[in-house]
């Protein structure tokens, strides 16, 4: 089987980003650029990813790691310029170098796998990606002879007005015979009227040499775009979060206003789920059957059991169990976990806390580092007070357990099973089982107080 390469281009400064962070590392849909580019690739099964870096390129090392090998192009002199830092790692491997930019994360891996296949089937030297655009103003033009083929790719800056007519674009992303394209670019000059060294000049080159350049023609122009400004990242941004929502629609899930409607790459949504207009979920979150997120709710890496109901919150980093309420304006922090019918309501945030079955803790109160047991009320207004301005502590409220409004549990405490706390009670030491703890003063009237005040202050 054919060896398969990559070399990622991601040394441009990207300056019309106007932006201190690496142009790459912007992300779409809330993973970098150039990840989603990595992620295609790498499931193509690739046998080597090469990623030529330059400005902020510690920064796009630290991020990408180990999914790549790196090579440091000190002076931005063009895309040929580019890949030829490479040869040091791939010149002298024989193979298939797939060449695409770091800033065109919309390109699928069917598309990669396309090409490759389409590449090596032509048996040629070179292929190019292409597409037509209704407004190719800007982009290297592919020009075809009608009985040869592809001859060249021309620069929009140096192109002839009859060029400038073709609607056939350089997508940037090409496939070369590996040594063929490392002996090509030792020819290519800086002639031109960038005084670059365009990698497109590669495809004349071997042309020239008598090799087979051909064009593999993708049907969706969206696909190929390039990330230059902000106005482009919006764009692939709109785009990917139309093909997400689409592949979920199709998959059973109901999505009310996929216009409002965020779900990151890597989210699994199984069918019958409902997601509601102004919904965001991020990250690795799983949402099961027939639950229901939203309106307006934020989940970031968190499981979501079935039937479970979250509106109007955020949850992060946890675990939610089936038939669970969440909300209004709940907000789930991480290493939390609700287990099955469980009710956390209004304003009610929880950090760190295990809520267990059928318990609720229906609105207004503060659960950190707490082990909340089964069949347990938590009225509202309940606090507990984990810190002690060095260290945090655990309360633990046992099965069946009734807390009224307005405690504070001052951990380390366990509330017993069976046990009720009164409301208004500040508890400090351990509720045994089946025992009723009061912890506040005794109400003390005095008469005719507010008449003495008046006195005094006349």
């Amino acid at each position: 089987m054919t060896k398969r390469y990559a070399v990622i281009l991601a040394a441009g400064q990207g300056t019309r980003m106007k932006s201190s962070l690496y142009k790459v590392l912007h992300p779409v849909l809330g993973r970098p650029m150039v990840q989603h580019v990595i992620d295609n690739i790498k499931s193509i099964d690739v046998d080597q990813i090469v990623t030529i870096v330059g400005h902020g390129s510690d920064s796009v090392m630290a991020y990408i790691g180990n999914d790549s090998e790196y090579v440091l192009q000190e002076e931005q002199l063009g895309t040929g310029h580019a890949v030829i830092q490479a040869e040091k790692l791939l010149g002298d491997k024989e193979g298939t170098t797939l060449v695409v930019c770091g800033d065109t994360p919309l390109i699928r891996q069917e598309t990669f796998e396309q090409l490759l296949e389409y590449h090596e089937k032509e048996g040629a030297q070179a292929t190019i990606l292409t597409s037509r655009a209704e407004d190719p103003t800007g982009y290297g033009r592919v020009i075809r002879h009608p009985e040869k083929g592809v001859e060249r790719i021309v620069e929009h800056k140096d192109a002839s007005e009859e060029e400038r007519l073709v609607d056939e674009i350089n997508t940037g992303t090409y496939c070369f015979d590996n040594k063929t394209l490392f002996k090509a670019l030792k020819q290519i000059s800086n002639d031109n009227a960038q005084g670059e060294y365009y990698l497109t000049d590669v495809i004349e080159i071997i042309k020239k040499d008598a090799g087979k350049i051909a064009a593999y023609l993708t049907p969706d122009f969206d696909e190929t775009l390039g990330v230059n400004d902000r106005v482009a990242l919006q764009e692939a941004e709109r785009i990917l979060k139309e093909r997400i929502n689409r592949k979920h629609l199709l998959n059973g899930v109901t999505i009310i206003d996929p216009l409002t409607t965020y779900i990151h790459p890597d989210v699994k949504i199984e069918q019958d789920a409902i997601i509601h207009p102004g919904s965001i979920i991020k990250g690795k979150s799983i949402i099961k059957k027939h639950a229901e997120i939203g309106p307006y709710t934020e989940i970031v890496n968190c499981t979501v059991g079935e039937h479970t109901i979250i509106k109007q919150s955020v949850a992060r980093d946890s675990v939610i169990g089936s038939g669970v309420q969440i909300g209004p304006y709940a907000h789930i922090r991480p290493e939390t976990n609700v287990e099955d019918e469980a009710k956390i309501g209004n304003f009610v945030e929880l950090k760190k806390a295990t809520i267990g079955k059928h318990s609720k803790v229906s609105h207004l109160s503060y659960l950190g580092d707490a082990s909340v047991g089964d069949h347990v009320n938590v009225g509202c207004g309940t606090i507990t007070v984990n810190y002690d301005g060095k260290r945090k502590h655990v309360t633990t409220i046992e099965d069946d357990a009734f807390v009224g409004c307005n405690s504070n549990l001052i951990a380390p405490v366990t509330i017993g099973k069976r046990a009720y706390v009164a409301a208004g009670s500040t508890i400090t030491d351990d509720v045994p089982a089946e025992a009723l703890s009061i912890a506040r003063s005794r109400q003390t009237n005095k008469e005719g107080y507010v008449n003495q005040l008046k006195s005094r202050k006349k």
